[in-house]
């Protein structure tokens, strides 16, 4: 939500001016309290123009005390500015003066000081009446008036006049007419406006503020929005609460109402009984707006959270969801933050029929069982020094639909994972671990490895005789299956890196890099892939390279700005590895691109390493104007030994000379953003990869559009290679001001040619949204219409609508 217009800005004396076209102040005063009072339409406004002070003011100059003589008849005096004592025994002028530091000190904190236009005395010497531009003043407290009637005796102060008060607290009182207490604490008022520090706006026919700074006011609104455009004017708020009664506690921060109810753009929507909330949208305990939505697979739900606020460091939601279609379910989220970090656990339970239509593994319950279903969702971080921490996530679902079904995730695969780290200024640890649930279709879970535990090492020390640095790393790994190939690895690396600068420009830098491996693995049969699978029992292997990477910058001008040419060649070298009789775990989805073309090690992972001698060259480019910059980077690869490449074909690395890789970036202001990846057949300059991210707008209307093409003809049977092609595409729309409408959808245009495992005709529709919303500064209000394609067991394919809305401070996250 966007914060609420300072009030200050209101009263800068431009809007002053331009205030001649808007409601008049009395008529927008009247209006706001007949809609306080359920009388009318509320029209909130600004029921008085006040001096160009913020809130906090800074002094006023003051003025030398005028002489207070006892008149018998009426004094004046103009352009006047005085110190008036309080009452009853404060010390004033030479009195203070006979006094200790202590008492002076005392006695200025009790006095009030003045300024005003015009100072009247009237036949009784005590009291005055200070008119035009009256400002009163007693430590944080700040009152101004057109009129001011001051008994010095009783302490009685009366405002009249376009009053504003501002007390200790930062709060804003506007009226006409108050009664004021000699420490400017406000009594009985009438049509009157409250505007809160933190944002929320109190407005009443009648009240009282007690010593304490409490309210009780009659007859009454509150609403978190704003009640004045960027111009000025009044405008109404989109909701507010009226009540017959409220009541605010200026030290808890909570509003207590009587007869309350909720208007939305002024039309009495619901009866909230008993309503109680904080003034500076604080969370409190209570319930939550209610959601409300249709769904193919369950028919109209109606969810509603209750909220409790457990303490500073904590809560819990607790919500229920009814469905015309299905069993009840219920869903909590827990949070707490403690002295070392926080952490949250969301969990879901209902009962319900569950088809399992993935493997035979799943169908041992058989179709259409009620069973109990549910998710379970926890995370979190502790830091221990500014060193160690630990962190943990994890996922766990009872049935591969249940988190479609219900719409609370699309993931495929849920990952947990605990990691006890340690990081220094020139070293790394983590012990870890992590497991994987599957929820894909044909997936076999006993497949599916479990990584414990999982260590890494590294160090990186100076090397004062050579130039450079030395990094140390020492890594295990240890994979599970249940029924699975089960491997074991351990490595341990040294990498020297020395980096310079040649009198011409040159950016070089050599390295050179030695490991050890060793591998153990059983069950190699297995693992369907013959080529991840290895050779059983132990294994070792020992891997070496050298390389020496050069970037010459060159910088010129160009259409009136920077551009900046980075040729680049790189030649790595590395004597022949044993890969095929080890495992393949982690460098099964290799692909050549941009981001790894000067890789020492173009395969992801550690299993695989690709050897020979090799040379990269290509370039980078950047042209930078004022506004908006563009970037490019081109390269290609070739290798000088003739041994046949370990990667299958279609990774763009199969022969001597590789693919060709780019990426162009285009950024013009924050308008448009574009991003190009490719990667062109060395001989037919066909697209191999093909992929665009574009974004045109703003936050208030943009479009987005990502496509994505992966023609790279690799054989089925490699399943994390397997070409695709997606288009995706989302956009807003903003209108009249507060409303937009927006849309997004997800085809798949992969043909059977491309993947006949997947089966798609080369258009098919996996999913859209489309929906209105308004949005305004306090108040949110949107329709989705979503609809899936794609029927998943249970999950069946089918509309969805959801209607949401949210009111900034009431009952809402």
């Amino acid at each position: 939500m966007s914060p609420v217009t300072p009030l200050s800005a209101a009263f800068s004396a431009r809007n002053r001016r331009q205030f001649s076209h808007c409601l008049s102040l009395g008529s927008a005063r009247h209006a706001l309290l007949t809609g306080a009072m359920g009388l009318g339409a509320s029209v909130w406004a600004m029921p008085a123009l006040a001096q160009d002070a913020p809130v906090g003011m800074a002094p006023v100059t003051e003025k030398a005390p005028a002489p207070v003589t006892p008149p018998n008849a009426v004094a004046e005096d103009t352009n006047a500015g005085s110190v008036i004592a309080a009452p009853a025994g404060t010390a004033t002028g030479s009195d203070a003066a006979q006094g200790d530091a202590t008492k002076t000190n005392a006695a200025q904190s009790d006095q009030v000081r003045f300024e005003a236009d015009k100072l009247q005395y009237a036949s009784d010497p005590d009291v005055v009446t200070a008119t035009g531009n009256v400002v009163l003043r007693r430590d944080e407290q700040t009152v101004r008036a057109d009129a001011v009637t001051w008994n010095r005796k009783t302490g009685k102060i009366e405002a009249t006049g376009n009053i504003r008060a501002v007390d200790e607290g930062g709060n804003v009182l506007y009226t006409d007419k108050v009664e004021l207490t000699d420490e400017l604490k406000a009594g009985a008022m009438q049509d009157l406006l409250v505007v809160l520090r933190e944002g929320g706006r109190l407005a009443a026919r009648e009240g009282t503020r007690d010593a304490n700074g409490n309210l009780t006011l009659h007859d009454a609104a509150f609403s978190g929005c704003a009640v004045e455009n960027e111009d000025g004017c009044p405008k109404k708020p989109s909701w507010e609460v009226t009540a017959v009664k409220v009541t605010w506690n200026q030290t808890t921060k909570k509003v207590h109402y009587s007869g309350a109810t909720l208007r939305v753009f002024g039309i009495p929507l619901l009866p909230l009984p008993g309503l109680t909330h904080t003034s500076d949208f604080r969370a409190e305990t209570g319930l939550l707006i209610p959601d409300i939505r249709s769904t193919a697979a369950n028919g109209v739900e109606f969810a509603d959270t209750f909220y409790w606020r457990l303490g500073d460091n904590k809560d819990l939601e607790i919500a229920g969801h009814l469905y015309t279609g299905a069993l009840p379910m219920i869903s909590g989220t827990y949070r707490q933050l403690t002295s070392l970090g926080a952490f949250q656990i969301t969990g879901y339970l209902t009962r319900s029929s569950a088809i399992p239509v993935y493997s035979a593994i799943d169908a041992g319950s058989g179709v259409g069982t009620s069973q109990w279903r549910g998710y379970l969702e926890a995370n979190g971080k502790l830091q221990f020094d500014e060193n160690w921490s630990l962190t943990a996530y994890g996922r766990y679902a009872s049935d591969r639909t249940f988190l479609r079904r219900y719409d609370i995730s699309r993931d495929d695969r849920l990952r947990s994972s605990i990691n006890l780290e340690r990081i220094g200024d020139d070293s790394y640890f983590s012990l870890a671990g992590w497991a994987v649930q599957t929820l894909r279709v044909g997936d076999n879970q006993g497949q599916v490895p479990l990584a414990l535990p999982a260590l890494d090492w590294r160090y990186r020390i100076a090397t004062p005789g050579i130039g450079g640095h030395l990094e140390l790393e020492a890594n295990t790994l240890a994979i599970s299956r249940s029924a699975g190939q089960d491997t074991q690895r351990a490595f341990a690396r040294a990498q020297w890196d020395l980096r310079t600068v040649t009198g011409l420009g040159q950016e070089v830098t050599f390295t050179a890099m030695m490991r050890g491996d060793v591998y153990h693995s059983d069950a190699n049969a297995l693992t369907t892939v013959d080529i991840y699978r290895g050779v059983s029992g132990w294994q070792a292997r020992g891997i070496a390279t050298a390389a020496v990477d050069v970037k010459w910058p060159l910088v010129g001008a160009l259409f009136g700005g920077t551009q900046v040419l980075t040729p680049r060649v790189q030649l790595v070298a590395t004597p022949h590895v044993r890969n095929t009789s080890i495992p393949n775990e982690d460098s099964r989805a290799a692909d050549l691109d941009d981001s790894n073309l000067f890789s020492l090690n173009r395969f992801n992972g550690y299993d695989r390493y690709e050897d020979g001698v090799r040379v990269t060259y290509g370039f980078d480019w950047q042209l930078t104007r004022p506004g908006w910059r563009i970037s490019s980077t081109v390269g290609q690869s070739y290798r000088l030994s003739d041994e046949q490449s370990l990667l299958p074909p279609g990774t763009g690395l199969t022969d001597r000379f590789s693919d060709i890789v780019g990426r162009t970036d285009l950024r013009i202001k924050d308008i448009i953003q574009f991003t190009h990846r490719y990667r062109l057949d060395k001989d037919s300059f066909v697209l191999r990869r093909n992929e665009i991210d574009a974004t045109v707008g703003d936050h208030r209307t943009y479009a987005e559009i990502g496509y994505l093409r992966l023609n790279r003809d690799i054989p089925i049977t490699f399943e994390d290679l397997r070409d695709r092609e997606e288009l995706r595409a989302a956009a807003r729309v903003g209108f009249a001001r507060y409303f937009s409408v927006f849309a997004s959808g997800v085809v798949n245009l992969t043909t059977k040619a491309s993947d006949p495992v997947y089966g798609s005709d080369g258009f098919q529709m996996l999913r859209h949204r489309l929906g209105v919303a308004y949005t305004d500064d306090c108040f949110d209000l949107s329709i989705t219409w979503k609809r899936d394609y794609v029927t998943t067991g249970d999950a069946t394919a089918g509309n969805s609508f959801l209607f949401s809305v949210s009111l900034r401070g009431l009952g809402s996250r």
